[in-house]
């Protein structure tokens, strides 16, 4: 309540004559807080990072940066570092996921939309200004997956001959994700994150971007933690990107199987990190609501792991973990 009442006051200094109220505007994996300021004119977002957590610095930056680009992002009306308080435009309330789920037919429309800003903000890359994604951060993130999922999660212990296989995959992955050609990446790419607004998308929750593999904002984008498409629709998104990609210059791969599999191990990245991440949203931070967002993960996962002979260790140690019999390989031809 302290806080809050600070944030009041806070939002009263740039508003003395005017009254409003408050009310969260979303939820946060973070200690990221956001309120809807609503005035008798207009709304306005409030976000809530308290500084012995949180750092608005990288939120101005990356905010700047996708502007320029051309992507519709909030513009950021006062800010007080300090106090962790920032005053953001509204990009209003719809998520992509909340209008897919009303409408699913709506897919190709807002996805052609969302690689369009996406293409934007990937040609204004440049190296130098935002955090490399690099193998210690790749490697980090990796681990989160036998600390949280395994350990915590599922209370097993994998031994030492299993860790030893499980650092070999790890190593494998990051070898592939560094061999990708690098761009501005937005890490949470996703149907929570962008906002049907004119022009479409509003992006959100870019704070923690870096520079690094192409194909990760694809996968935050298709293989969404947080909504299912079929395979073959999703094979015709990143064919319709990398056709795009490659007309505007990007260096994406020359053989679309080449840039598939990047996408895939890029995934199988993005996955094992996730499963981490939700595990310890819960077993940290009580927050029970991803629990049911893991087992799309998990068939993510598993589906790659199924289609690359270099990743079938990795199966077996989920089936192990799982009690789970092995199950046919599937693979692609292009």
């Amino acid at each position: 309540m302290e806080r809050l009442q600070l944030l009041e006051n806070w939002i009263k200094t740039h508003f003395p004559d005017k009254s409003f109220t408050l009310s969260p505007a979303s939820a946060d994996a973070s200690f990221r807080r956001y309120f809807r300021a609503t005035f008798n004119d207009r709304t306005l977002i409030v976000m809530d990072a308290p500084p012995q957590q949180e750092d608005c610095a990288p939120f101005v930056h990356v905010a700047g940066l996708f502007a320029a680009a051309g992507a519709h992002v909030p513009t950021i009306l006062a800010q007080d570092p300090t106090q962790g308080f920032l005053l953001l435009s509204d990009l209003e309330s719809t998520t992509y996921l909340q209008a897919l789920n009303g409408d699913p037919d709506k897919a190709d429309c807002l996805y052609r939309d969302a690689l369009a800003a996406l293409l934007k903000i990937q040609l204004a890359s440049r190296p130098g200004v935002l955090p490399e994604y690099d193998e210690a951060l790749l490697m980090r993130e990796l681990n989160l997956f036998p600390d949280w999922y395994v350990a915590k999660h599922l209370q097993a212990s994998l031994g030492a001959s299993r860790k030893a296989e499980l650092d070999a995959v790890f190593k494998r992955i990051v070898r592939n994700n560094l061999a990708q050609p690098k761009v501005f990446v937005h890490r949470d790419y996703h149907s929570r994150n962008l906002m049907v607004t004119t022009p479409n998308p509003g992006i959100v929750d870019f704070q923690d971007a870096v520079y690094g593999p192409i194909t990760y904002d694809l996968v935050s984008l298709f293989k969404d933690a947080y909504i299912r498409w079929d395979e073959e629709r999703i094979l015709d998104w990143i064919i319709r990107y990398w056709e795009e990609a490659r007309t505007a210059g990007l260096p994406v791969a020359a053989d679309f199987a080449d840039f598939y599999r990047d996408f895939e191990w890029m995934g199988v990245q993005r996955h094992i990190k996730v499963l981490g991440i939700f595990a310890r949203l819960y077993h940290r931070d009580g927050k029970a609501g991803y629990l049911r967002d893991m087992p799309l993960v998990m068939e993510y996962l598993r589906k790659a792991c199924e289609r690359y002979r270099e990743l079938n260790p990795l199966l077996t140690l989920l089936d192990g973990l799982e009690n789970k019999p092995p199950e046919a390989k599937v693979g692609y031809t292009f």
